[in-house]
């Protein structure tokens, strides 16, 4: 299976309500060190609604791109679907830290 394939998998496994960070998933996908390549592979994302992209941002809780409408369509799913935000930054939970 491809590294994107990899992540998309992984991704359609977000919960709604769940925010996980680009590096988060690389490590979950066995490259840690990935995370970039990561947000590269979910810009190409082909099916939003398959694969909820908007689950993954930043380790400082920067929302990073989406490439459905821009971050503030991305804030504004987020929100819709329980995520605290400070500012334009998500709340992170204590275990991304």
């Amino acid at each position: 299976m491809s590294f994107t394939l990899k992540v998309y998998e992984f991704v359609k496994t977000i919960k709604k309500g769940t925010i996980l960070t680009y590096k988060e998933v690389a490590e979950k996908i066995g490259n840690p060190k990935a995370y970039r390549a990561v947000g590269a592979a979910l810009s190409k994302n082909p099916n939003p609604k398959e694969i909820p992209c908007h689950r993954v941002v930043r380790t400082d809780g920067g929302l990073g791109g989406y490439a459905f409408g821009g971050v503030k369509v991305k804030k504004e799913i987020l929100i819709s679907e329980g995520i605290k935000f400070s500012g334009d930054k998500a709340i992170l939970s204590s275990s991304h830290k």
